[in-house]
């Protein structure tokens, strides 16, 4: 995943140096965190990210935006989770986790008309938080990071952007073993503005 990740962050500054112009801005936004697994409840939960973006344009029509985003996540866990890992859980039974990630998304975008484009890329995250404090012997519960697919859309008005996008996480983030694989997906709906 490094190697993945240094490639991608090359590739971006070297297109720096191609792109006809840059724009900086900040992002931030509700999470809608799903993960898959029987130990946790089926449905979203609600979270929160920020951070900040650029737009690298490469011609009329194109450009990437690498972003750097930190969002935050209280996932509920199921009945089956306690049956699963009940020895490992702490004392105070407590029903969500929270889940904290630093994430990297490079996307590419087409612009279909002068205010809407669709994106398309990857996402590279880091589990900040992973849980110390709501298990005794599993305090690293997930895996340090995850690898996503997106895909979605942005609306362009002047200096501020709207976007929704959705991604599917590609990497098992149990850390525990693997009696369940724990893959996530996020649905992302949120507010920028270019400078």
């Amino acid at each position: 995943m490094k190697n993945i990740l240094a490639f991608f962050l090359l590739f971006c500054l070297g297109t720096v140096s191609h792109a006809q112009f840059l724009k900086f801005g900040i992002k931030g936004g509700a999470n809608l965190v799903k993960m898959d697994g029987v130990s946790f409840n089926d449905g979203f939960n609600l979270g929160y990210y920020g951070g900040g973006l650029v737009e690298m344009r490469l011609g009329e029509k194109w450009y990437i935006q690498p972003e750097v985003l930190f969002g935050e996540t209280n996932l509920a866990y199921s009945e089956d989770f306690e049956d699963i890992y009940g020895n490992l859980l702490d004392a105070n039974k407590l029903s969500s986790m929270k889940l904290q990630r630093l994430s990297i998304p490079i996307t590419l975008n087409y612009k279909l008309a002068n205010v809407f484009s669709l994106s398309g890329g990857v996402q590279f995250s880091k589990v900040t938080d992973r849980g110390e404090t709501f298990m005794n012997n599993a305090g690293k519960a997930f895996s340090e990071g995850d690898l996503g697919l997106i895909a979605g859309g942005n609306l362009m008005l002047g200096k501020f952007r709207v976007n929704a996008r959705y991604i599917w996480g590609l990497k098992d983030m149990n850390n525990i073993d693997n009696q369940d694989a724990w893959k996530s997906q996020t649905a992302q709906l949120g507010l920028g503005f270019v400078f």
